[in-house]
């Protein structure tokens, strides 16, 4: 059952709210999407549109480009050839500052749990002492909120960078396998918070290796092998018969080679 509480951190977002329209930076079109690092194509010739709201999951063996995608997406790093648009406009700071991404290692200030999430709501010209009570007790923080940030433990650290993330507004966000090594109370946590963010038409593309967790979140699958996007079909019709021989193995539990 959805946490009740996902959905107060929403309703302070400055991003989308719930039954507003879908993010205007939809579609996220990759075009001939290449990177290239010590000679090796890590994302090869990638094709790929993002319509519709909601989330999408990106699956994949280990070194199928998942993340290298996500930061190509985000714009933190220069594809080697290729473009990116949202809603038919080169990414540029501007659009960047619409975005927000949860990285597997939460990178987090040397401030207070509090701090962190203020440092961001003061960039965005609204800190709010409600606004911040809220993000920190969403994610399960509101008793640690002058605890120095790097004391948490990890899964407090992860849920504290989501809060932050969603601090921002954002109308796209990122997560680049946020649930990975964490307890269950942390990754349930943080799967209710991505679907709230959905819920709010904040897009959301997540990574994930857990065939459950993409289960419980997506509503489309792109599946990549090699650095290629091999598949990207909705989530029933993902599950129910992949339609190709790798996402089949993977789904099955086999090696992909």
């Amino acid at each position: 059952m959805p946490d009740p509480r996902a959905a107060n951190v929403i309703s302070l977002m400055d991003g989308p709210q719930p039954g507003g329209a879908v993010s205007a930076l939809l579609p996220i079109e990759a075009r001939d999407l290449t990177y290239i690092a010590g000679g090796n194509a890590l994302v090869q010739g990638v094709d790929l549109t993002l319509a519709a709201a909601g989330i999408t999951v990106v699956m994949g063996p280990n070194g199928a480009g998942k993340s290298i995608l996500l930061r190509l997406l985000h714009g933190l790093l220069a594809p080697s050839a290729g473009s990116v648009r949202f809603a038919g406009r080169p990414l540029d700071d501007g659009l960047r500052r619409r975005q927000a991404m949860v990285f597997q290692k939460p990178v987090l200030l040397r401030r207070s749990v509090a701090a962190n999430v203020d440092f961001v709501l003061g960039l965005r010209g609204r800190a709010d002492a409600g606004r911040r009570r809220a993000l920190l007790a969403q994610a399960g923080l509101e008793g640690q909120a002058d605890q120095p940030a790097r004391l948490l433990s990890g899964g407090e650290q992860q849920r504290l960078a989501l809060a932050r993330a969603l601090a921002s507004g954002p109308e796209v966000l990122f997560m680049d396998e946020p649930t990975a090594s964490l307890d269950p109370g942390s990754t349930q946590r943080i799967e209710h918070i991505a679907a709230a963010a959905r819920d709010a038409r904040t897009k959301v593309i997540f990574i994930t290796h857990d065939p459950g967790q993409a289960r419980r979140l997506a509503e489309d699958v792109v599946f990549m092998h090699r650095g290629r996007v091999l598949e990207h079909t909705p989530a029933d019709q993902f599950f129910a018969q992949p339609a190709c021989r790798e996402a089949a193995d993977y789904m099955a539990g086999r090696l992909v080679l």
